[in-house]
């Protein structure tokens, strides 16, 4: 659009310009004619003065209004040309209306990491913001009492067996009762699932990274005694994101698992499409909202723990639309050529949002109304047009 002064918008020969300039120049040549008698310049006093001042007062108000009176007749004003344009009506639409709401960024996939056994630390193999992966050793506890119920495992679990051997041998004699081999036998399987546990019981002094993903914080350190319940690291998913947000129950009905909602941030000019992927069921009995999950595409660029703001339809409203072409900006104005009785007549609008090529109007036009779209840059207030 060209920005060019306002005052091109009317006629060049402006009847109210001649009145202030012929004002000007009455008011001009009395301050000369004062001068010339050295009239003082400031208000005398005495009841003869004022009598002069109000006078002299009085003819400048009657020369003003002399001024005012000498109206150029419009007859003498030059024609404007016929200007040939194309144009548009005004149509109505639907806008959907939304609200921002705050939200904050979480991974899918977070979790706090605890020993299942207890023992001091013997390594801790994290530091903040390191990237791990699936099964990777976070720490080594010292579980040596483990070890020794394991050893005791072992070894009854090897008399047991010896034990049964001998046992099916004196059943083959008849030395024994099918009764105690039986008893025998039981007790070899009972040592043997001993030392299953007393492994798996060991296998738990190897803390391991239950998925791949970051540590975002890290809860103890080498030396301190860990034990079932107590936190040791916190690892979340960078690579898989979504928007927790609270919604109350006005904007909860326009919310649909599988929506598409946009996502801002303040730091990213930007929106993101997010994917309703879980609604709350119920309300918070503190806030009265309802705890809403949008999923994140992998590419966002958004980080863990970051305040997003996600536009949450509202409702419909209608709109006024009127093509982009056909709004004039001059500075900080904007303006449209309405068509009536084929002349052009300047109107001051106020716009909105703009969608493609058409831009909504807030005020300054009515439904059906033309307006000019093509060849409105130079056109003039009151001009007359041809529509192409």
């Amino acid at each position: 659009m060209n920005t060019t002064d306002t005052n091109s918008l009317l006629p060049t020969e402006s009847p109210v310009k001649k009145q202030i300039d012929f004002v000007s120049t009455a008011t001009s040549h009395h301050i000369t004619a004062m001068r010339r008698n050295k009239l003082p310049d400031t208000i005398p006093t005495g009841r003869t003065n004022i009598k002069a001042w109000f006078g002299f007062g009085s003819l400048i108000l009657s020369l003003a209004i002399a001024g005012c009176s000498k109206h150029q007749p419009a007859a003498q004003r030059a024609p404007l040309p016929t200007a040939s344009v194309s144009v548009a009506k005004v149509e109505t639409g639907k806008s959907i209306a939304r609200e921002e709401v705050v939200g904050t960024v979480r991974a899918r996939e977070r979790a706090t990491v605890e020993p299942k056994v207890s023992g001091r630390i013997a390594r801790l193999n994290a530091v903040l913001g390191q990237a791990v992966a699936a099964g990777d050793v976070l720490c080594e506890l010292d579980v040596r009492e483990i070890k020794a119920r394991l050893d005791q495992a072992l070894a009854q679990s090897e008399q047991a067996a010896k034990d049964l051997e001998r046992y099916a041998n004196l059943l083959k004699q008849e030395a024994v009762t099918r009764a105690e081999y039986d008893a025998m036998e039981a007790r070899s399987r009972m040592a043997a699932a001993a030392v299953a546990e007393a492994e798996t019981m060991l296998g738990y002094a190897k803390v391991t990274a239950p998925f791949s993903g970051v540590i975002t914080r890290k809860l103890a350190d080498v030396g301190e005694l860990a034990s079932p319940g107590r936190p040791l690291v916190e690892i979340e998913n960078p690579n898989d994101l979504r928007v927790e947000v609270d919604l109350p129950e006005s904007l909860l009905k326009q919310v649909r698992i599988g929506a598409k909602l946009q996502i801002t941030q303040e730091e990213s000019p930007s929106a993101v499409e997010g994917t309703v992927g879980e609604v709350g069921p119920s309300a918070d009995p503190m806030s009265r909202t309802y705890r809403v999950k949008i999923d994140l595409p992998r590419e966002s660029g958004f980080r863990p723990g970051q305040f997003v703001r996600v536009a949450v339809p509202a409702g419909e409203s209608p709109r006024l639309l009127v093509p982009s072409r056909a709004v004039i900006e001059r500075g900080q104005l904007e303006f449209v050529f309405v068509v009536t009785n084929n002349v052009a007549q300047l109107r001051l609008v106020r716009t909105a949002k703009r969608t493609g090529d058409s831009v909504e109007i807030v005020s300054g036009v009515s439904v059906g109304e033309t307006v000019v779209t093509d060849g409105a840059n130079t056109l003039t207030d009151g001009q007359p047009v041809q529509i192409k």
